[in-house]
């Protein structure tokens, strides 16, 4: 064996530990696969663009039509009031994979003092078709607010974020954030409230149901049966971006008993699936 090969067959054996290394710091992480879908495909990011396109090709006929509100608290009196769409912001309007991301490679879990450290970084991106729509949205008169659950201490940070992309109405009268007003819960509706003072609501966007209505319907079934009383909404007055990284569906599954260890919630979870029995 020539020097060469030495080396080649050193070389081969010092990847093969450093990749064995890799494997062991890789613990198993329930969020892997949902970081990973919205973070690097092309099925995402398309569907995000085709969620966003379809209600820019509206956006005509809803502004026309003075009778179109997509808001459940619209009240009366509403048709000569100026058109407004309402958008949240996390993973509707700006993309926060790198931190989730940073939750599945640590082996972490969501907290409210991470969070607040990501956020005052400025690093989320948009979501694909968000910054075209609301620029679209926005040159024909209508207001963009963006009703988040983020907190009022990072608020200042939200702006920044927007308007480092060119977000339209990136500044404190819209964008409307939790604890901001005493009223201001993690409920949205006496914020959508506050903007159908003002306005014709004409479209909303999320990516919870919560984005849309307060009453989620509780259970998995609850939820199913809620979002199809609602049927004529969706896709026309409500537009729902997809993330399968968290939100009210998954703890629906454990009766939003966050207190219940990871094994108990995820054991709740698997009993909610609807599966095969498999081969006889």
């Amino acid at each position: 064996m020539n020097v060469f090969m030495k080396l080649a067959g050193a070389t081969a054996l010092a990847t093969l530990v450093s990749f064995a290394a890799q494997a062991q710091d890789a613990k198993p992480n329930d969020g892997l696969n949902a970081a990973l879908w919205y973070q690097t495909s092309v099925e995402y990011k398309t569907t995000a663009k085709s969620v966003y396109a379809g209600a820019q090709r509206l956006l005509g006929a809803a502004i026309g039509d003075h009778s179109w509100t997509a808001a459940l608290e619209q009240g009366d009196n509403y048709m000569s009031k100026s058109p407004a769409i309402v958008l949240d912001v996390d993973e509707t309007v700006l993309d926060n994979s790198a931190y989730q991301s940073w939750v599945v490679t640590a082996d972490s879990s969501y907290s409210s003092k991470t969070w607040a450290e990501f956020v005052n970084t400025e690093m989320s991106t948009p979501t694909p078709g968000a910054l075209e729509l609301t620029k679209a949205a926005a040159a024909k008169g209508v207001a963009v607010y963006y009703v988040t659950n983020r907190k009022a201490p990072e608020e200042a940070a939200t702006i920044a974020n927007l308007k480092k992309y060119g977000f339209p109405y990136a500044d404190a009268d819209h964008v409307m954030v939790r604890g901001e007003k005493k009223e201001w819960g993690s409920d949205k509706g006496t914020r959508r409230d506050a903007v159908a003072a003002d306005h014709r609501i004409i479209m909303m966007f999320g990516d919870n149901f919560g984005d849309f209505v307060d009453d989620m319907g509780g259970d998995v079934k609850g939820r199913i049966a809620k979002m199809d009383e609602y049927s004529d909404y969706w896709g026309e007055r409500w537009f729902m971006l997809p993330n399968p990284t968290y939100g009210s569906w998954e703890s629906a599954a454990f009766g939003d008993n966050w207190k219940l260890s990871p094994e108990e919630r995820r054991q709740m979870k698997t009993d909610a699936l609807n599966d095969w029995d498999g081969p006889k």
